[in-house]
């Protein structure tokens, strides 16, 4: 099933510069899984050593939070679009 991937500016350097990127996977963490087979160590900069997104990292499928639906473990389905987006800070 092909899932839109939107990269952040600051990502594009580890897609080859892509804005967006299609990839196969059913659920988020097999989306992580799939971008770092296609783009080698990205994925280190999205999640910790454990394997969680970063804190500072919203991800949302379909301009749904995935920390209000099942996180990581998130189904994806064929057409979804993902985007990753760093959280701004500032005051």
């Amino acid at each position: 099933m092909a899932i839109q991937v939107l990269i952040p500016t600051p990502l594009q350097k580890y897609t080859a510069d892509q804005a967006s990127v299609e990839l196969e996977a059913s659920s988020v963490d097999g989306l992580l899984q799939a971008l770092d087979s296609q783009f080698p160590g990205i994925k280190a900069r999205l999640t910790d050593e454990q394997g969680k997104l970063r804190r500072f990292l919203n991800v949302y499928v379909n301009s749904e939070d995935i920390r209000f639906l099942d996180n990581q473990a998130t189904a994806l389905s064929d057409g979804d679009e993902v985007s990753i987006v760093p959280a701004v800070a500032g005051g």
